[in-house]
Protein backbone atom coordinates (compact mmCIF):
# COMPACT_ATOMS: atom_id res chain seq x y z
CA UNK A 1 0.00 0.00 0.00
CA UNK A 2 1.17 3.52 -0.82
CA UNK A 3 0.14 6.44 1.39
CA UNK A 4 0.67 10.17 0.87
CA UNK A 5 0.31 12.69 3.71
CA UNK A 6 -0.53 16.25 2.60
CA UNK A 7 -0.55 19.67 4.26
CA UNK A 8 0.04 23.21 2.99
CA UNK A 9 3.82 23.61 2.92
CA UNK A 10 5.04 20.09 3.68
CA UNK A 11 7.25 21.25 6.55
CA UNK A 12 5.12 20.82 9.70
CA UNK A 13 2.13 18.47 9.77
CA UNK A 14 2.63 16.14 6.80
CA UNK A 15 6.31 15.42 7.57
CA UNK A 16 5.25 14.50 11.11
CA UNK A 17 2.49 12.26 9.76
CA UNK A 18 4.95 10.64 7.34
CA UNK A 19 7.54 10.08 10.07
CA UNK A 20 5.05 8.66 12.55
CA UNK A 21 3.53 6.37 9.92
CA UNK A 22 6.98 5.24 8.70
CA UNK A 23 7.99 4.38 12.25
CA UNK A 24 4.90 2.20 12.66
CA UNK A 25 5.38 0.60 9.23
CA UNK A 26 8.97 -0.27 10.19
CA UNK A 27 8.00 -1.63 13.62
CA UNK A 28 5.25 -3.81 12.13
CA UNK A 29 7.37 -4.73 9.09
CA UNK A 30 4.57 -3.84 6.70
CA UNK A 31 5.06 -3.75 2.95
CA UNK A 32 3.76 -0.18 2.83
CA UNK A 33 5.24 3.03 1.51
CA UNK A 34 4.58 6.50 2.93
CA UNK A 35 5.57 9.96 1.71
CA UNK A 36 4.38 13.53 2.17
CA UNK A 37 3.74 16.61 0.07
CA UNK A 38 2.35 20.10 0.29
CA UNK A 39 -0.35 21.80 -1.73
CA UNK A 40 1.98 24.80 -2.18
CA UNK A 41 5.55 24.98 -3.43
CA UNK A 42 6.66 27.55 -0.83
CA UNK A 43 9.13 25.22 0.86
CA UNK A 44 9.97 22.74 -1.94
CA UNK A 45 13.36 21.16 -1.27
CA UNK A 46 13.52 22.32 2.35
CA UNK A 47 13.84 20.19 5.46
CA UNK A 48 10.87 20.02 7.84
CA UNK A 49 10.44 22.88 10.30
CA UNK A 50 12.94 22.56 13.17
CA UNK A 51 10.05 22.31 15.65
CA UNK A 52 8.62 19.30 13.76
CA UNK A 53 12.06 17.72 13.69
CA UNK A 54 12.42 18.28 17.45
CA UNK A 55 9.02 16.91 18.51
CA UNK A 56 9.66 13.86 16.31
CA UNK A 57 13.11 13.37 17.88
CA UNK A 58 11.52 13.65 21.31
CA UNK A 59 9.50 10.60 20.22
CA UNK A 60 12.47 8.73 18.68
CA UNK A 61 11.60 9.57 15.06
CA UNK A 62 14.10 11.20 12.68
CA UNK A 63 12.65 13.54 10.03
CA UNK A 64 15.98 15.10 9.05
CA UNK A 65 16.23 13.30 5.70
CA UNK A 66 12.81 14.45 4.48
CA UNK A 67 12.52 17.25 1.91
CA UNK A 68 9.39 19.21 1.07
CA UNK A 69 7.73 18.61 -2.29
CA UNK A 70 4.58 19.87 -3.93
CA UNK A 71 1.56 17.64 -4.50
CA UNK A 72 0.97 16.98 -8.20
CA UNK A 73 -1.94 15.46 -10.08
CA UNK A 74 0.19 12.45 -11.07
CA UNK A 75 0.27 11.49 -7.36
CA UNK A 76 -3.29 10.20 -7.77
CA UNK A 77 -1.97 7.47 -10.05
CA UNK A 78 0.74 6.36 -7.66
CA UNK A 79 -0.81 6.51 -4.19
CA UNK A 80 -3.62 4.32 -2.87
CA UNK A 81 -4.59 6.73 -0.07
CA UNK A 82 -4.04 10.46 0.26
CA UNK A 83 -4.53 11.79 3.78
CA UNK A 84 -4.89 15.56 4.10
CA UNK A 85 -4.52 17.59 7.28
CA UNK A 86 -7.42 20.03 6.87
CA UNK A 87 -10.41 21.04 4.77
CA UNK A 88 -8.39 23.59 2.78
CA UNK A 89 -5.89 20.88 1.80
CA UNK A 90 -8.83 18.62 0.95
CA UNK A 91 -10.26 21.21 -1.45
CA UNK A 92 -6.88 21.96 -3.04
CA UNK A 93 -6.10 18.29 -3.62
CA UNK A 94 -9.53 17.27 -4.89
CA UNK A 95 -9.48 20.18 -7.38
CA UNK A 96 -6.61 18.35 -9.11
CA UNK A 97 -8.51 15.04 -9.30
CA UNK A 98 -9.27 13.85 -12.82
CA UNK A 99 -12.23 11.73 -11.77
CA UNK A 100 -14.25 10.33 -8.85
CA UNK A 101 -11.81 7.45 -8.37
CA UNK A 102 -9.08 10.01 -7.65
CA UNK A 103 -11.35 11.99 -5.31
CA UNK A 104 -12.21 8.84 -3.34
CA UNK A 105 -8.54 8.44 -2.42
CA UNK A 106 -8.54 11.75 -0.53
CA UNK A 107 -9.52 11.69 3.15
CA UNK A 108 -9.15 14.01 6.10
CA UNK A 109 -6.66 12.17 8.31
CA UNK A 110 -8.57 12.77 11.55
CA UNK A 111 -11.60 11.01 10.07
CA UNK A 112 -9.60 7.81 10.60
CA UNK A 113 -10.36 8.08 14.32
CA UNK A 114 -13.34 10.44 14.33
CA UNK A 115 -15.31 9.40 11.22
CA UNK A 116 -17.44 12.04 9.53
CA UNK A 117 -16.47 14.71 12.08
CA UNK A 118 -14.13 16.43 9.59
CA UNK A 119 -11.74 17.58 12.32
CA UNK A 120 -8.80 19.61 11.01
CA UNK A 121 -5.24 19.12 12.22
CA UNK A 122 -4.30 22.73 13.08
CA UNK A 123 -1.21 24.21 11.47
CA UNK A 124 1.35 24.77 14.27
CA UNK A 125 3.66 26.91 12.09
CA UNK A 126 2.71 30.26 13.64
CA UNK A 127 2.89 28.92 17.19
CA UNK A 128 -0.79 29.25 18.02
CA UNK A 129 -1.12 25.50 18.34
CA UNK A 130 1.67 23.35 19.78
CA UNK A 131 3.71 20.88 17.79
CA UNK A 132 3.34 18.33 20.61
CA UNK A 133 -0.46 18.46 20.35
CA UNK A 134 -0.27 18.06 16.56
CA UNK A 135 2.13 15.13 17.02
CA UNK A 136 -0.33 13.44 19.39
CA UNK A 137 -3.25 13.96 17.01
CA UNK A 138 -1.28 12.44 14.13
CA UNK A 139 -0.06 9.57 16.29
CA UNK A 140 -3.69 8.65 17.00
CA UNK A 141 -4.75 9.14 13.38
CA UNK A 142 -1.97 6.86 12.08
CA UNK A 143 -3.11 4.21 14.58
CA UNK A 144 -6.53 4.57 12.96
CA UNK A 145 -5.01 4.04 9.51
CA UNK A 146 -3.34 0.86 10.75
CA UNK A 147 -6.55 -0.43 12.32
CA UNK A 148 -8.49 0.14 9.11
CA UNK A 149 -6.00 -1.08 6.51
CA UNK A 150 -3.61 -3.53 8.19
CA UNK A 151 -4.45 -7.09 7.20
Amino acid sequence: MRILMVCLGNICRSPLAEGIMQSKIDTLRLDWEVASAGTSSYHAGNKPDSRSIQVALDNNIDLSQQRAQQFKSSDFGYYDHIFVMDSSNFQNVTKLAANNKDKEKVKLIMNMIEPQRNVNVPDPYWGEYGFEKVYNMLDEATDGILMKYKK
